[in-house]
């Protein structure tokens, strides 16, 4: 029986020691929209988010190896590096051993990235995820800034992007994003868990992403773990149907 619960702002610091604790050795993404489906208004995040969005963004954090993020929306948002409180740091250094944030890994086709962004100027040096053609062509610049990893020859390959950051040890994979990265996990399957904040706006027309490729027979089905909520918004956590 899935839980549900209201928040109390400042008390429950959204319960993230009770509710998040428990990360799936895979990928667990973290996304907000609209009512009407928006993933974004004007093109950023914020305007849809609130103060306990905020909250379970850096909780969620603490209990992941890695930060995965698009290009897109590292370049919307601009991005910085993961920064957790002492409290967070000091879990990480009692569970895991190692009390330093998480890489944020940026995923590029094309390596076009701002590295004038906070997110190389942090004490965690990020990843660059991209294909072997762009490594070739774009990885002296972006070898200064970032680790570069590669997953595929002519451009991404979502396994191959899985299995190298295991291969580095990092299991416990947070993705924050954007829809087109998330659309090309969900297409090989490889959602373990999805935190949805539901925000209570309506966001009208915004632009879409077109996106060229294989679709979905069907659709995937995750099931229902927890309801919190806090100001008419809604925290949803889904995992794998087993």
């Amino acid at each position: 029986m899935p839980t549900m619960r209201t928040l109390n702002m400042g008390t429950d610091e959204v319960s993230a020691e009770e509710f998040y604790r428990d990360p799936p050795d895979g990928v667990r993404v973290n996304m907000v929209a609209s009512l009407d489906g928006a993933a974004a208004f004007d093109g950023r995040v914020r305007p849809l988010s609130d103060a306990v969005d905020h909250q379970l963004l850096r909780a969620l954090r603490t209990y992941a190896d890695v930060v995965l993020v698009g290009a897109g929306t590292i370049r919307a948002e601009r991005y910085g590096p993961a920064v957790l409180t002492e409290e967070q740091s000091r879990y990480r250094l009692e569970r895991w051993g190692q009390d330093a944030p998480p890489p944020i890994a940026v995923v590029t086709r094309t390596g076009n990235i701002p590295l004038d962004t906070p997110l190389f100027t942090g004490d965690v040096r990020p990843l660059v995820i991209t294909s072997q053609r762009t490594a070739t062509e774009r990885g002296a610049a972006l070898e200064e800034a970032a680790d570069i990893v590669v997953a595929g020859e002519d451009t991404v390959e979502m396994p191959s992007l899985i299995a190298a950051l295991r291969d580095r040890g990092l299991r416990r994979i947070l993705c924050e994003g954007g829809p087109t990265l998330l659309d090309d996990l969900v297409m090989h399957d490889l959602v373990d868990e999805m935190c949805l904040t539901v925000a209570p706006r309506l966001a009208g027309p915004q632009p879409q992403q077109a996106t060229a490729g294989p679709t979905l027979t069907a659709p995937r089905t995750l099931s229902l773990q927890h309801v919190l909520t806090h100001d008419d918004f809604l925290y949803l956590r889904y995992g794998r149907v087993r």
